[in-house]
C-alpha cells in the first residue's frame, strides 16, 4: 500500500518507520527540512528505543523517503496518516491551526488527485474537530466530497513514549472512526494482521476515546499517589498495598464500576470512603481525588432531580428503589435521596420495587425504614402496572430484569427517565431521558 505519513514528530516518525517495516511504500511529510534530512539519512528526529535501526533498515531498502512536499506526497499516496501537533489550549480557546493548515494542504493534493483516498487523522481530536473543522476544511479546499470522492477517518494512536515501537506491533486496540463503512475499509486492511480487538466505530466515539483513555491513565496516577500518600502517613507500604489492590482483576482492574449511570450508594462505599477521608484528615492530608468523589456522586443525584423536574408532570413514578437491582438494601440508596428531593418538591410519588416489602425486611433495613425514612412506605403500590396507571413521568432506579419491558408498556404522554439504561435508546425529548446517554 502507498502510504503518506504527514508530520514527522513522535507519532509520525514511529508510524512511517512501522509501516514501512510491514513492506509498505512510505512517504514521510514534515514542514522542517531538518526533519526530512534526517529521515533521508536513516536517522530519527525523536529518541526512541529500537528507531534508529529500524529507520537505517527501511530507508535503505528504499521503502520510506521523506520530503517537505505534501502536495506531491498526497497525490502519490492511497492512504493519507496525519500525525501533525495535538491541538492544545492556547490562551482559553483551542488552537487548531496545525490541523487547518494540513487539511488545505490536503484539500490541494485532492483536487488532482487520480483515485479516492482516504485521509485518515491519528492526531488527537476533541469530539466534534472532525465533523466541524476537518472534514468542512478537506470538502473547501479539495471541491470533493468526503466518503464519495475520498474517504476520512479518525484513527487514534496508543503509543507511549519508551515503548512506542512494540506498542504500534502490539496494540491494546485498533480504533477507526469512519465517516462510513467504505472510508474504513482501507484502514481495517491496513491493520488486519494485528491481534488487537479492531473497533469500527463513527467519528465522535472516536475521538473522544482517546481522551477519556488519557484521562483515566492521569486519573489512576493521581488515585495511586493519593493512596500513596495516606499510606506513608500511617506507616504502610503503599507498593505493598497496591500490589494486592491490582490482583483484584475481577473487581477493581475490570469493566464493572465503568458503566454509566446513576450515584452509587449501599451499606459499604459511601462509609468507607468518609472513613477514609476522615482518617486522611487526622494525618493531615487533603486528598483531592478522593475527596471529591462524594461531591461528584452528589452531582449525579441532583442531575436525576433536574431532570424530573423539566418534564413538568406532578405525577412521577419509581421503578426500583433499593441501591441496586437484585437487593432490598435501602441504605444510602441515592434513589431514596431522589424520592426525598421529589417529595420536598410536591411532586405525587409513587414507588415499586418487588425486592423491597416491609413484611420480608429484617434487622438493619427494617430499623432503617422505620428510623430513616417511614413515610416511604405509604408510597409503595404492589405492581408496575398500577404505578403506570398513576405516573406521567416514570423512574427506572435500578436494573431489575422485570423493568425491561417498561419501555414497551408506556402510553401516550408518558416520559421514561432512565438512570440505568435498562434500553439501549438515546434520549429523546419528551420521551426518554437516559441520565447520560
Amino acid at each position: 500500500m502507498k502510504v503518506c505519513v504527514l508530520g514527522l514528530g513522535y507519532v509520525g516518525t514511529v508510524s512511517a518507520a512501522c509501516l514501512a517495516d510491514e513492506g509498505h511504500e512510505v512517504i514521510g511529510v514534515d514542514a522542517e527540512p531538518l526533519k526530512v534530512d534526517l529521515v533521508n539519512a536513516g536517522k530519527p528526529p525523536v529518541i526512541e528505543l529500537g528507531l534508529e535501526e529500524l529507520l537505517a533498515r527501511t530507508v535503505a531498502a528504499g521503502r520510506l523517503r521523506a520530503t517537505c512536499n505534501a502536495i506531491e506526497a498526497v497525490r502519490l499516496s492511497d492512504l493519507v496518516l496525519v500525525c501533525v501537533g495535538t491541538p492544545s489550549l492556547t490562551n482559553g480557546d483551542i488552537d487548531l491551526g496545525h490541523v487547518r493548515r494540513v487539511c488545505a494542504e490536503i484539500g490541494k493534493a485532492l483536487r488532482d488527485h487520480a483515485g479516492a483516498p482516504v485521509i485518515a487523522m491519528r492526531s488527537t481530536m476533541l469530539p466534534g474537530t472532525m465533523c466541524d473543522v476537518v472534514i468542512p476544511a478537506l470538502e473547501s479546499h479539495s471541491g470533493k466530497s468526503a466518503g464519495l470522492e475520498f474517504g476520512v477517518c479518525l484513527n487514534p494512536e496508543f503509543l507511549r513514549e519508551g515503548s512506542a515501537l512494540q506498542d504500534y506491533r502490539n496494540p491494546p486496540k485498533t480504533v477507526i472512526g469512519e465517516v462510513n463503512r467504505a472510508s474504513g475499509d482501507l484502514l481495517a486492511e491496513l491493520y488486519a494482521h494485528k491481534s488487537c480487538p479492531m473497533i469500527r466505530t463513527d467519528l465522535g466515539t472516536a475521538e473522544m476515546v482517546k481522551y477519556v483513555d488519557n484521562a483515566w491513565h492521569a486519573l489512576k496516577v493521581g488515585f495511586a499517589n493519593e493512596i500513596g500518600n495516606l499510606c506513608k502517613g500511617l506507616a504502610l507500604d503503599a507498593h505493598r498495598v497496591m500490589d494486592v489492590f491490582i490482583q483484584d482483576t475481577k473487581l477493581n482492574l475490570s469493566p464493572y464500576y465503568l458503566k454509566p449511570g446513576f450515584a452509587f450508594g449501599g451499606s459499604c462505599l459511601p462509609k468507607d470512603l468518609r472513613a477514609l477521608l476522615h482518617k486522611s484528615k487526622t494525618l493531615d492530608l487533603a486528598p483531592p481525588i478522593l475527596g471529591a468523589i462524594l461531591p461528584s456522586n452528589a452531582q449525579q443525584v441532583e442531575r436525576a432531580v433536574r431532570a424530573v423536574v423539566s418534564e413538568g408532570h406532578r405525577r412521577v413514578g419509581i421503578l426500583g428503589f433499593s441501591f441496586k437491582a437484585g437487593t432490598d438494601d435501602l441504605r444510602e440508596s441515592p434513589v431514596i435521596e431522589l424520592a426525598e428531593r421529589l417529595i420536598g418538591k410536591g411532586f405525587e410519588l409513587r414507588m415499586y420495587d418487588h425486592n423491597v416489602s416491609l413484611a420480608r425486611i429484617h434487622g438493619a433495613n427494617r430499623d432503617y425504614i422505620l428510623n430513616h425514612i417511614p413515610h416511604i412506605s405509604c408510597l409503595m403500590v404492589e405492581t408496575i402496572d398500577e404505578l403506570l396507571a398513576h405516573a406521567q413521568t416514570i423512574v427506572i432506579g435500578n436494573a431489575a430484569a422485570e423493568f425491561r419491558d417498561v419501555p414497551r408498556r408506556l402510553a401516550e404522554g408518558q416520559t421514561m427517565i432512565d438512570l440505568v439504561r435498562i434500553t439501549d435508546a438515546r434520549s429523546v425529548a419528551g420521551v426518554y431521558e437516559g441520565i447520560c446517554w
